[in-house]
């Protein structure tokens, strides 16, 4: 189960806090729906328990804080806005890329694929879905490691209503195998319809926790709205007939000129402003709600997915339409007005009452883990029923007679009363909500491998590095006087570096900038996770990518020139050896020089830039120092260490030393070297920085 104690967010300036003081609990078994108005704090809300914004309070799933469950992915499963993914990716590879995410089989992948109705769109890309269609795949993702919990904002938001009542299908088979589901809903109807219990909520603030039953029955009663000219004489000539004929009846002064009447019909209301001569502009019958969710403007629905087989158009709302000025009941005045309102009172047989159309207007009470000590045990307060019952609690009865209320719900010089259990509820306030990093993949190498092959970006990259390389030789043999070494490499001495270095540093940069640009490890595009497995995992990649390019970049070009101008320019230098592995440790370095850079940076563009910075601004600093009299009094230092060493190296090691050592004293190689370490360490603070915090 979830249990949520008291949630609040930080004050923003001079605004109140967006969600203040929120508790209530989602049993295990049940659906249960989070109600309110844009605006009203619920995704807010959402994003405290899964402890994606700091503030205050504490959630407990199953009995332990987010940050205490080793595999959050597997415990509870998340579905926040869109799905965040490489538009070019298909759905079957971003499911199974987030299966070496989360440590799951891959055929974890097609089994979803099969159950939310996407088997047969699995190689449609992620860029081309409609909103129906990645409401799917979002479900598909949540669900993908088996949790127990679902959080999900608004998952019926935009869905025509065969796509609503599958995905709550969905929801309700997850409840009754005995996981907790928790969604979020501006319509009434659907939080009553398809929940199992409502907590509603406005301006931050818990108005009401109620079971579904409950919630229909005092919040969506039928009515009949009327508009007139003379509302306040017509309100007090049916309230008076009304106590005349010991009638029960309720009338709601909601605006001027606007009146909503419970407990008649049309006709009686019509045919009492025809008695007595009242112009009536509007009389409907309409199903009150809770004033939570403005009907919104008449407009067509979104075709069916393709997954159905069918594409439809049209609206298919039932009940009466309510225009979108005047679409806000008596308890949403009175909430914007007063959250806490007084508790309401019941009607008895015979009483005629003016009121608010909405009873059992009270913030839910204490947590079982903290009862009130002057509340009975199965009472959240007067008309609200407990925790374990379905308004069991005791309701004051109401004498005859009639009074009149306003629109916010109270008599006129009523004294305002603070619920009971907002006093003890707001003395068990945990400490702070840190933001939770996002969880490393748990197996790096497959995922890494899966989202580099998943996408065209590789492929398309090193064929654009093969054509410009091969053309550049060309080039370079038609002017004539290039070195060999160079003319092979296609690398002129106008640009900073080879095409096939440049490629791989694009690749390298691409590995770490994707994920801050679609990043599927973080939950609603938070925070990626720079921990040093992931970066062990692109180093790997990345550096093996430019391996290839270096390879296939040198034979293309050495193709290329013997078909273009013969045996003559392909001849291979005499040091082969030293220039190639100069050559693919230039490639590999920039390809690592990109990884490093963006994912310090937290930007593709960052990475690449630090790859042009090298051979730009690093090179001419080099250079410079390695120019100076101090460098020139330590030539030859690598003989002499070679000398000072006692033991010899086994199989002439020292020689590939001294390889090692005058690559790296070239100026591009040293560039580059340095550019790596300083990158790295920068890198490795900053994971370990965050781990402190």
């Amino acid at each position: 189960m979830i249990q949520v104690l008291g949630l609040s967010s930080h004050p923003r300036k001079d605004l109140p806090p967006a969600v203040d003081d929120v508790s209530f609990e989602a049993c295990a078994g049940r659906v249960t729906a989070l109600l309110g108005t844009p605006g009203a704090g619920r995704t807010t809300v959402l994003r405290l328990m899964l402890e994606l914004e700091p503030g205050l309070g504490v959630t407990h799933f199953k009995g332990r804080p987010l940050h205490e469950i080793p595999q959050p992915a597997r415990e509870v499963g998340t579905l926040l806005g869109d799905v965040p993914g490489h538009p070019a990716r298909t759905v079957r590879g971003h499911l199974r890329m987030l299966c070496a995410a989360t440590g799951v089989p891959v055929r974890r992948a097609d089994e979803l694929l099969e159950g939310v109705g996407l088997v047969s769109l699995r190689e449609e890309r992620l860029g081309s879905l409609s909103h129906g269609l990645d409401r799917r795949l979002g479900l598909a993702c949540a669900l993908l490691a088996d949790p127990h919990t679902l959080v999900l904002d608004e998952p019926a938001a935009g869905l025509s209503a065969r796509e609503a009542r599958w995905l709550h299908g969905v929801l309700r088979a997850h409840a009754e195998r005995g996981g907790t589901v928790l969604f979020t809903t501006g319509d009434s109807k659907e939080a009553a319809h398809h929940a199992d219990r409502v907590v509603a909520m406005n301006e931050g603030k818990v108005l009401a926790d109620l079971a579904a039953t409950d919630f229909a029955r005092t919040r969506l009663r039928p009515r009949v709205a009327v508009r007139s000219p003379h509302a306040a004489r017509l309100a007090a000539l049916l309230t008076k007939e009304a106590r005349t004929e010991r009638r029960s009846l309720e009338v709601v002064r909601e605006e001027a000129n606007r009146l909503s009447v419970y407990g008649s019909t049309c006709a009686d209301v019509g045919e009492a402003a025809f008695r007595h001569g009242i112009l009536v502009h509007q009389l409907a019958d309409e199903v009150g709600d809770t004033g939570c969710a403005p009907e919104p403007e008449a407009r067509p629905e979104p075709a069916l997915s393709r997954a159905d087989g069918t594409r439809r158009h049209g609206s298919e709302r039932t009940g009466a339409v309510r225009p979108r000025t005047e679409a806000r009941s008596a308890v949403t005045e009175s909430a914007q007005a007063r959250p806490t309102a007084p508790a309401p009172t019941t009607r008895t047989p015979g009483a005629v009452v003016s009121g608010p159309a909405v009873p059992g207007r009270t913030v839910p009470g204490p947590t079982p883990s903290a009862p009130p000590a002057t509340q009975p045990s199965g009472t959240r307060g007067p008309g609200v029923p407990g925790p374990g019952g379905r308004g069991a609690g005791a309701r004051a009865p109401l004498a005859l007679g009639t009074r009149l209320r306003d629109a916010r719900g109270r008599s006129a010089g009523a004294p305002e009363r603070r619920p009971q259990g907002l006093a003890t509820r707001s003395a068990v306030v945990p400490g702070f909500i840190h933001v939770r990093p996002a969880p490393s993949p748990l197996q790096p190498l497959r995922y890494e491998l899966r989202r580099a092959a998943g996408v065209g970006t590789g492929y398309l990259t090193t064929g654009v590095v093969l054509l410009t390389s091969a053309l550049l030789a060309v080039l370079l043999a038609r002017a004539g006087h290039t070195p060999q070494h160079r003319l092979l490499a296609a690398w002129p001495r106008q640009i900073p570096l080879p095409p096939a270095a440049l490629g791989a540093g694009l690749l390298g940069a691409i590995a770490f900038g994707d994920e801050f640009r679609h990043p599927a490890l973080a939950a609603d595009r938070g925070t990626v996770p720079r921990r040093l497995g992931l970066l062990t995992a692109k180093l790997l990649v990345s550096g093996t990518t430019a391996l290839m390019i270096a390879f296939l970049s040198l034979g293309c070009d050495l193709e290329v020139l013997y078909l273009v101008y013969g045996q003559e320019l392909t001849r291979v230098p005499g040091n082969w050896l030293s220039l190639g592995a100069g050559w693919f440790a230039l490639v590999v370095g920039c390809a690592w020089a990109g990884v490093l850079a963006a994912g310090l940076f937290r930007s593709t563009t960052a990475g690449l830039a630090a790859v042009l910075a090298v051979p730009v601004a690093v090179v001419p600093l080099v250079q410079h120092v390695f120019g100076g009299p101090s460098v020139r009094a330590a030539a030859g230092i690598v003989e002499r260490l070679r000398e000072l060493a006692l033991p010899q190296w086994p199989f002439g090691g020292e020689r590939y030393l001294a390889a090692v050592a005058r690559l790296v004293a070239q100026p591009v190689g040293g560039a580059l070297t340095l550019s790596l370490g300083a990158l790295l360490c920068a890198y490795v603070c900053t994971t370990l920085r965050t781990r402190a915090r």
